[in-house]
Formats: C-alpha cells, sequence, structure tokens
C-alpha cells in the first residue's frame, strides 16, 4: 500500500466542517474509553482516550485535533467522571501535544507510515512525560505511560495508522 493516495486537509476554526469532524472524534473519544474502562486497568494500559485525537489531527489538522484534545477528556470527566477531575491537567496536555504534533508531522509530510506516528507518539509522550512530572512532582508517577501504557501507544500506532489510511484513502 502507497502513501501517495492519502488525502490529508488541515481545515480552519471559521469552517463548520471543523466542528462537525471535531464532534465525530470526540464521540469515537468517548466511547472508546467507555469501553476499555469495563476491564479494570483498561484506561491506563490502553490509552484510548488518545486514539481519535491521533486521527483527527493527522486527517483534518491540528485545529481539529486541538478540539478534539480539549474537548474529550473534559465531557468524559464531566459525564462519567473518568477521568478524574485531578487528572485532566495532565491529560489535556499530553492531549494537545499529540494534537500539535501529530497535525504538524501530517503537514510537513503528507503521508502517514508507521515511522511517523511512532514519531509522534514517542514525541508526545516524552514531552508530556517531563510535564507530568513538573505538574505533579512524581518522576515515576510521570513515567506510568511507559510502564504501564505501552499496549495503549502500540494502539494508537497500529489502530490509528488503520483508520488514518481507511479515513484517507481516495
Amino acid at each position: 500500500m502507497t502513501t501517495s493516495s492519502l488525502r490529508l486537509e488541515s481545515l480552519p476554526f471559521g469552517s463548520a466542517r471543523t466542528y462537525l469532524m471535531a464532534a465525530l472524534f470526540i464521540a469515537g473519544n468517548i466511547v472508546v474509553p467507555q469501553l476499555f474502562h469495563l476491564v479494570p486497568g483498561g484506561g491506563v494500559t490502553w490509552l484510548p482516550i488518545y486514539l481519535f485525537t491521533l486521527v483527527g489531527a493527522w486527517c483534518y489538522g491540528w485545529r481539529t485535533g486541538l478540539l478534539t484534545a480539549l474537548l474529550s477528556p473534559a465531557v468524559n470527566a464531566l459525564i462519567f467522571g473518568m477521568p478524574a477531575v485531578a487528572a485532566l491537567p495532565v491529560i489535556e496536555f499530553k492531549s494537545v501535544l499529540l494534537a500539535v504534533f501529530a497535525g504538524i508531522a501530517a503537514a510537513r509530510y503528507g503521508k502517514a507510515t508507521l515511522l511517523l506516528l511512532i514519531s509522534v507518539i514517542l514525541a508526545y509522550q516524552a514531552v508530556g512525560t517531563i510535564g507530568e512530572w513538573i505538574i505533579k512532582g512524581d518522576f515515576i508517577l510521570a513515567c506510568q505511560d511507559f510502564r504501564i501504557g505501552i499496549p495503549g501507544m502500540l494502539l494508537q500506532l497500529f489502530g490509528g495508522w488503520t483508520a488514518i489510511k481507511l479515513i484517507t484513502r481516495r
């Protein structure tokens, strides 16, 4: 499968389509985490709140990703109490990093490869870990995604890549 057939867009804030696409990705970031939370430890292991932020930012630009990143965790916390309100600053920070990094990578390279996706995932996690360490003041807690969340990063890599390919195929 070649990457030249991808159709990536960068939607502006003034476009109704930006908000429509963000709403669809927010819905995905609400439904999918609820499924993973049926399994004990599913949230911290599978990191499902980030999946559609990655896909939205990659396919429709950092603005769509940013809306998804900011609203998904807040809506989930408001409706379901997960993530816990105390966890929101870190999750929002990492989500915004993911949206920005994914949007920039997609715009810069115009394709989705596993190498690009793993680079974005590792970059947002590395910077996010430093931010979490600063916010929480606990290095071991800040490294939780690297200690427990490897399956979630793999879900983002392979699930995200598959979703991006399906959405952007001409």
